[in-house]
């Protein structure tokens, strides 16, 4: 079988990336994802630092910037509308809280799934069920196409990784939750928002959010809590929209005008935000890639950088192993392993910061956010925006130099 024919569970952003770059190198790959096609819309994910980078290398820097969402940058709101604190887009160099080029998910999928086409085949509605490793290859199980070997297979699938599941064990062994929950939908409901991301706090860790969308009249709207553990079905809409809905009853400002729009919202989509974190990346003859081995959560604003630079570095570890996969996550881990150690590391005041849970604690939040440009509270930042590109990436033959 050797190491010239990869499976890549996951088609978001890390997965395509990746069979972009092995293609490049004369893998043969193939991806197979969940959904019935590449999933549009969205919300918008940050181009930083490093990932900005293989961006360019990919050729699709330029593309991405004229898809991107226009936005003046974000604004901390009261429950009359009233700025408390805002940050523009250009601060910081173009890195800060939002940055020059924030993407809806869906475009940015959909750039780099187009860029892998047609060399690479793509499984649409359909996912991996069973995986059985020896010393020659994989052989793959799926839940609706037959039976197959590869040589390797990645796991790209995300915070609920079912690559991960099967070769690692449970998720809860690996994935450490925030206690914050989220639910992310559009809305096509007027709201006065001028080109900002308005962000509104509430006393018991509410947050409630919305920001432009690329289209006329579309609105990228936002709902947090922080709450300990709960139990839920990940998969029963109605019962995270109620919930929502009970959760914020009250809460002030737009949020119900975002409670109703989210009723009727085409992409409602619900999850709990947490960090992975394991000692290795790769088991025998799979390996993890993205959030589905490192997911640094929303918090940082890191995670489509480290998707895109793992992708990167994964294959070109892999062409230049001359057919070792062991070498090859060694190396991958030894280059990654430190940008995503400081990837992982939360903002001041971690989820507190971003949902504090007393009119107090927001009032404090927010002198400090008035403080952005200020000592110390700006090296603070500065230091967090300048992880984004704190890693040296390889030059490999696949890749063009910049």
């Amino acid at each position: 079988m050797g190491n010239t024919d990869v499976l890549i569970s996951g088609a978001g952003i890390a997965g395509p990336a990746l069979a972009y770059w092995l293609r490049r190198a004369g893998i043969t790959v193939t991806v197979v994802e969940r959904a019935p096609a590449p999933r549009p819309g969205g919300q918008t994910v940050d181009l930083r630092g490093a990932g900005r980078t293989v961006m360019a290398r990919m050729g699709l820097l330029e593309q991405a910037r004229a898809t991107s969402v226009d936005q003046r940058g974000i604004a901390f709101v009261d429950a009359s509308g009233r700025h408390t604190a805002r940050m523009t887009a250009d601060s910081f160099g173009g890195e800060g809280i939002i940055s020059e080029i924030e993407i809806l998910r869906g475009d940015l999928g959909r750039l780099l799934y187009e860029a892998t086409l047609p060399e690479t085949e793509y499984l649409f509605d359909d996912t991996i069920t069973a995986l059985d490793q020896d010393d020659d290859g994989v052989t793959v199980a799926f839940e609706k196409a037959e039976p197959c070997r590869y040589g390797l297979v990645v796991g790209a699938d995300g915070l609920h990784s079912a690559v991960r599941a099967l070769a690692f064990g449970p998720e809860s062994a690996y994935v450490r939750p925030l206690n914050v929950y989220t639910a992310w939908f559009t809305a096509t409901d007027e709201l006065d928002l001028d080109g900002w991301f308005q962000m509104y706090n509430a006393p018991g860790g509410l947050v409630a959010s919305a920001r432009p969308g690329r289209l006329p009249g579309e609105i990228k709207a936002g709902l947090s809590f922080r709450s300990p553990p709960i139990a839920y079905d990940r998969h029963d809409t109605a019962a995270h929209q109620d919930m929502m809905a009970d959760r914020f009853a009250g809460a002030g400002w737009e949020v119900p005008r975002l409670l109703r729009a989210m009723r009727t919202a085409p992409d409602f989509f619900f999850d709990s935000m947490g960090q992975v974190r394991l000692d290795h990346w790769s088991r025998g003859r799979v390996v993890l890639l993205g959030d589905a081995g490192y997911c640094p959560t929303p918090l940082t604003g890191l995670g489509t950088s480290v998707a895109l630079v793992g992708a990167y570095v994964l294959a070109g570890e892999l062409a230049t192993a001359d057919g070792d996969h062991r070498a090859a996550f060694r190396n991958y881990d030894r280059v990654m392993r430190p940008y995503v150690g400081q990837a992982q590391q939360l903002p001041p005041g971690g989820a507190s910061g971003y949902a504090p849970s007393s009119a107090l604690a927001i009032r404090l939040r927010d002198l400090s956010m008035r403080s952005m440009n200020r000592w110390p509270m700006r090296n603070l930042l500065a230091a967090q925006f300048a992880k984004a590109g704190d890693i040296t990436l390889p030059e490999y033959g696949h890749a063009p130099a910049l």
